[in-house]
């Protein structure tokens, strides 16, 4: 794991030369999550509505979805579910949000608070798995919040892929 953060650092310093662009890649993401919501909204307007013509719809943001994600899930490991695992995180990190959201404007601050931590977690999980952060083979053999079998932090895991997030990618770059 150690390397594994070694090596994803080195990346980090070298999108300063733009061999990576993880600021994209978070725009993407959102892009991604929005798409996930917009085949949400099709399915359930031609339920409602019984106009097949929805369902086209559907069809036509899933495949640009999918074709969206492999710019971002890469390397799946054969038998693995990483890319429904990533798609999932991403659709839940996203209706949190908007729930969130909702509960913010509904003067429930707290309530938002917490809606928006348990987005921001899934959506580091999203990273962490995504950007191999996460040694998915290992997490069963170390405690619930290690990284790593050397991690000795307090933090709770997701705090911990947060953290990574918040300072390896940065949306102001441009």
């Amino acid at each position: 794991m150690e390397d594994n953060i070694n090596n994803f650092i080195k990346k980090v310093q070298n999108s300063k030369r733009n061999e990576l662009d993880l600021s994209s890649d978070e725009d993407l993401s959102i892009a991604i999550m929005n798409l996930i919501s917009i085949e949400e909204h099709f399915f359930f307007s031609g339920s409602k509505t019984g106009k097949s013509g929805y369902f086209d719809l559907l069809q036509t943001a899933r495949k640009m979805r999918g074709e969206l994600l492999k710019k971002l899930v890469k390397d799946v490991e054969p038998g693995s579910e990483q890319w429904c695992i990533s798609k999932h995180l991403l659709a839940a990190s996203m209706r949190l949000m908007e729930v969130g959201t909702k509960a913010q404007g509904q003067g429930k601050k707290q309530d938002a608070e917490d809606l928006f931590k348990k987005s921001y977690e899934l959506y580091s999980m999203f990273w962490g798995i995504n950007l191999k952060l996460v040694n998915l083979g290992e997490v069963k053999k170390i405690d619930d919040n290690q990284i790593d079998k050397k991690d000795n932090s307090k933090k709770k895991l997701l705090s911990k892929l947060g953290d990574m997030v918040k300072y390896v990618i940065d949306c102001c770059k441009e």
